[in-house]
């Protein structure tokens, strides 16, 4: 049994003159029906919500203001559940409709809840169908486009298989709609091969904004966390079937032989750091080397506001990341005490190292 998560992109379910959105998603649905006959076990993170309620709604262009794309969004996903509910319903199977944003995972409660909840789906033999709420969110209407979710749910229900399904082939070294040098890369073997990877394309090239970016940065995610990702072209309705059934498709990310923690994943991608606290050079070695706790005694400066239990960065004193983790004292706290240091009779844990994820952990 696999279990995998399928990342449906905006672009594929718009349709084209040959395939309508209704058979484009009735072709998935076909393909994932006869994967579950298999024993295998999916989830969907599913784009489409503001297109199809553009269409629904008549209008020729998509709109620009946020406020119109969310209220676009709120009818679409209707219409877009309706019909992941038909199609899937004559195979003989239920969906079930999953909206969250990214920041229900900053909190570990909601993160640990939406994971049971997908678990408990998948056991009742439902098809989770999960799509950030557009309604209400806007990251994901101006940059991500689900694919970062699409990770994040990954690692949160420890999926074998990352599919991101999108309108290009597979990865290239460079656009190809603009260089005739542009060669495929088939697998991305190891996560500092990815990073060299992202390095080369945040240029600013229409190759290095937007889409592609962001499927490497969802592909880096899964992929730390020992999760094969896969990168294919979903136009062709064998694609998702072959991969499927084992096949290869487009570029293959392979999972680091070293994956990273539920926890610690959490940490590093879930959450967005409120503020930074800054190191001295013992800390540095200490938190690094072996493994320690953050102390009070070990900080130099508050950067930014944040409150007790909010995620932070731990920088150094030249402002490079070192870590993050959760701090267990405000910054207000903090800065009390930096500054009256007679008052501290002991030293106490501002960040334990259970809730604190290396920077160093990542891409090795």
């Amino acid at each position: 049994m696999t279990l995998w998560v399928l990342k449906i992109g905006t672009s594929l379910l718009r349709g084209t003159e040959k395939l309508s959105t209704k058979k484009i998603i009735h072709n998935y649905c076909s393909c994932i029906a006869e994967s579950k006959a298999r024993g295998d076990q999916h989830i969907i993170v599913s784009s489409g919500a503001v297109g199809l309620g553009c269409i629904q709604l008549g209008f020729k262009d998509r709109p620009n203001n946020i406020n119109d794309l969310q209220a676009a969004a709120s009818v679409g996903q209707v219409h877009l559940m309706d019909l992941y509910q038909e199609y899937m319903a004559t195979f003989g199977y239920k969906v079930a409709q999953i909206l969250i944003t990214r920041s229900d995972f900053s909190s570990r409660n909601c993160y640990r809840n939406a994971s049971m909840t997908l678990k408990r789906l998948l056991d009742w033999g439902v098809l989770p169908i999960v799509n950030e709420n557009d309604a209400i969110a806007n990251e994901e209407l101006l940059y991500g486009d689900n694919d970062t979710l699409s990770a994040l749910v990954s690692t949160a229900i420890n999926a074998d298989q990352l599919v991101l399904l999108t309108d290009i082939d597979r990865l290239y070294s460079t656009d190809p709609k603009v260089s005739n040098e542009a060669k495929p890369i088939t697998d991305v073997l190891n996560p500092n091969q990815l990073k060299d990877i992202e390095s080369t394309i945040q240029k600013p090239t229409n190759w290095g904004t937007g889409g592609i970016k962001t499927k490497l940065v969802a592909a880096r995610i899964a992929t730390e966390s020992g999760i094969k990702v896969h990168l294919a072209d979903g136009r062709k309705p064998e694609t998702l079937s072959n991969i499927l059934q084992g096949s290869r498709g487009g570029t293959v990310f392979h999972p680091s032989p070293k994956p990273i923690g539920n926890r610690k994943s959490w940490l590093a991608h879930a959450l967005d750091p409120a503020g930074a606290i800054e190191v001295d050079e013992g800390a540095c070695k200490a938190i690094q080397n072996n493994g320690a706790s953050l102390l009070l005694v070990g900080i130099r400066q508050i950067h930014g506001e944040f409150t007790a239990n909010q995620p932070v960065k731990l920088i150094n004193s030249k402002g490079k990341e070192l870590a993050r983790g959760i701090s267990s004292l405000s910054s207000d706290s903090l800065g009390n005490s930096i500054n009256n240091p007679t008052n501290n009779k002991n030293s106490p844990v501002v960040i334990h190292r259970d809730v604190l994820v290396l920077t160093s952990d990542l891409f090795t």
